[in-house]
This record gives structure tokens, sequence and C-alpha cells, in this order.
């Protein structure tokens, strides 16, 4: 007998996983402890804080650039017997990719929850401008190609893109600082930011020249962090500490045409998020208009702005209007990176930004304000400067992932 069946994976999967705990080291520069002490304290708290024990997850992912420990190991050092791990080589839109893959792994029957970690000595070990232990890699490969253009720290390689995008559209420099503004803004209102000192237009402007157009208030931070999320099915996160964070849709590691060399085929000045939005939008089932906060990564002031055109929180080429106008502030129209993100809370290849979000879908952002005898802080919604940052009506988020112009991954949550 044959039954038709009508299965569509959007629909089928979409709200159906969670993530139920979160967890962070602190973003310092020195930690003085290896990647694998950070991952396994990351991976306790996220543990911790989704009310589990370390007996209740049986998968782990990671990712690193081989500057971290591995899952086996981390999983070893929290008391975790696996039934499914993969580490993954990768940095910027890991994150997001990785909570695709453990939502299908657990809908595969591999394993019921997973921990994902990024541990890494950002700052006193492998550094990702380039200098350090990064630096005394050998060119080999590819680098004997992007070498001789001068493409070697991440800065080198992506401002030519947005070198095209002021071209095209007459971005200036002036407006790109406004998000190094609003993201000090957010981050003076966060205890664990690294920068907590709000800054103008004309201090990034005036900062020092890294690459041109690029100023060293442009670029992200570096720091030594373990960072972690447990990702698990919503019928389990209901029963976990907080209330649920439902994931929606997941588009990952989408890219556009020649990654190897994709200034080949244009348009230059438009990034991945082009190709990846139709599926985001589609597994999610909402589109942008409904996003109520969006976590753009920030390894560069123009990465956010470039992200949010992409994904079509604006038109192309409006995109220095947005990140300007204050529509990305906490009390603006979609707040952005609300922690202050890797501009100044800490640099951890995107998974901060998911732990933020996740907290403000909680209705529990981390900030200074008070907690009341119910154990829940008490939010002001006073974001004077050391004051609140938790966004008065969050339903809907959006983790837009970078890996480069040519590369991206995403993933929408919401309010259970």
């Amino acid at each position: 007998m044959t039954i038709e069946a009508e299965v569509e994976t959007a629909k089928a999967m979409r709200n159906k996983y969670a993530v139920a705990g979160v967890g962070e080291t602190a973003y310092v520069r020195g930690a003085g402890k290896t990647t694998r002490r950070l991952g396994a304290e990351a991976v306790r708290k996220a543990i911790s804080d989704a009310g589990l024990e370390p007996g209740d997850v049986d998968g782990m992912l990671s990712y690193q650039f081989n500057d971290s420990a591995f899952s086996t190991a981390v999983a070893s050092d929290v008391g975790i017997r696996l039934n499914f791990h993969m580490d993954v080589f990768g940095g910027g839109s890991s994150i997001e990719a990785l909570i695709g893959i453990a939502c299908g792994v657990i809908e595969a029957g591999l394993c019921k929850a997973v921990a994902i970690f990024r541990a890494m000595n950002g700052y006193s070990e492998i550094r990702m401008g380039g200098t350090g232990a990064r630096s005394a890699i050998p060119v080999t490969g590819d680098m004997m190609h992007s070498r001789p253009y001068g493409w070697y720290s991440p800065a080198q390689m992506f401002s030519p893109t947005f070198i095209r995008h002021m071209h095209d559209y007459g971005t200036r420099p002036e407006q790109v600082a406004a998000v190094k503004v609003i993201h000090s803004e957010h981050a003076s209102n966060n205890p664990k930011a690294l920068y907590r000192k709000r800054v103008s237009v004309a201090d990034v402007l005036d900062s020092r020249l890294i690459c041109a157009p690029i100023h060293l208030l442009d670029c992200c931070v570096e720091t030594d962090n373990g960072v972690a999320i447990i990702v698990t099915s919503a019928e389990r996160a209901r029963d976990c500490r907080h209330p649920m964070v439902l994931i929606s849709g997941v588009v990952g590691r989408c890219c556009k045409p020649r990654v190897d060399m994709h200034y080949q085929t244009g348009p230059v000045s438009m990034a991945a998020g082009y190709f990846a939005r139709d599926i985001l939008w589609r597994n999610a089932g909402v589109g942008p208009q409904h996003v109520d906060v969006t976590g753009a990564y920030d390894a560069f002031t123009f990465t956010t702005l470039m992200q949010l055109e992409a994904y079509g929180f604006c038109k192309p080429g409006e995109g220095g209007d947005y990140v300007s106008d204050g529509t990305m502030r906490l009390d603006g129209r979609r707040p952005n990176n609300t922690s202050g993100g890797q501009l100044c809370e800490g640099y951890t290849h995107g998974v901060s930004l998911v732990i933020e979000n996740v907290r403000q879908l909680r209705h529990d952002a981390d900030d200074t304000c008070p907690i009341g005898r119910d154990g829940k802080r008490q939010h002001t919604y006073d974001y004077s400067e050391g004051g609140c940052r938790q966004v008065k009506q969050v339903d809907v988020t959006a983790n837009l992932g970078w890996a480069g112009p040519q590369i991206t991954s995403a993933v929408v949550m919401c309010r259970g």
C-alpha cells in the first residue's frame, strides 16, 4: 500500500527545538587558563543555567582555527558521556550553522541534548589580527595567492568589499562609525563588557588607521573567553529553568559564487546574506519586518551594515542610514547587539551574540538593574549610561553570522 504524504521540512522543524541554557566565562585579556578549561567552565555554566546535570547532555559540537580544545576533552572534564560529537574548523558564522546541525542530529535520534562551545585565548595566544602565535604560520597553499595582495588579517581581507560599497553608494566613514558609538552605549550598561566607555563618532574617526578605511575603533576587541549554549527539544526545554527560547529557522554556511575569489562575481558590495536570506526567512516563517532585535556580526563596524543590507533589513545602499539614524539603539526601532557586541563586550566568533539574544528573549538581560524578591531582574528601561539594557518588547530575534563577505549563517529565535 502506498501512502502519499506532503512534508515540508522547514515547517516540520520550525520551533521544534530550543536553546535551553547559556554560559560564558569572563571576557578578559590574559585569562591564564587553557582553552580546555575555558570550554569546560562555559559548558558547565550553560548546563547549570538550563537546570540540567552533565548526564542530561549527550552531544557536543565545537569550532576552532586549531586554537582550542576538542569536544572529547571538554566532555571528559565536565562529566558528559557522548553519544555524538563533532569539532568543526571555522570561525564567524559557525555558531548559527552548528545550531542547525544540533537540531538535525537530535531529530535523527543521535542524541538528546547538545552542548555547543567556543573557547579561545584570542588575546594571549592566537590573535585574529595576525600577531602573536598566528604570525609564525608559514606561507603555503592559498596564502601564496592572497599574501601578494596584502590579504592577511581579516581587516585586509574584508576592507575591499566595504570600499566598493562606499564607491557604489556613497556610504561615509562617519555613518559606520555610528555602529561603534551605538554598541558602546549598549556596553556601558553591561557589567561584563571589556570596554564600557561610551565613544563618539569623532573618537572613532580620530583613532589610528589600521587598513583603509578601517580605524582602530572600527575593529572588534580581542579577548580570552569560553562560551557555550545547550540545544535540546522544545518538549524537554519546557521542563528546564527558563522560559523557552525556540529555534525558528537556520541557514548554515551559505556562500557567494567562487568563495575562494568572490570578487570575481558581483556585486562585490553585497555579502552572502543576499543568497542566504530566502532560506532563512522561509525556514523561520517570518521576515525581517517581524524581527525585534538583531545580532549582526560586528568583527568590524561595516560588517554589521553589510549583513543588515544583505538579509533585507534595508535596501542595498541604505545601510549607512540604517546604522546611523538611531534604529539600532536600545530604544530604537530594532536594537542591534544589545550587549555591546564584539566591538565592545568580547570576541567569541559570534556565540556571545546568540547568548545575548537568548537573554533578551527571556526578558533577562544581565545588566545592573536590581533583582526583586522573586529572583528576577526588575528592568527599569532607563538606557542612560550604567543603566538598563533590556529591550521592552522582544518576541523575535535574528543572529546574522559572518565568516567574510562570501560566507554566512543565520538563526532566528522566538519566545516560547
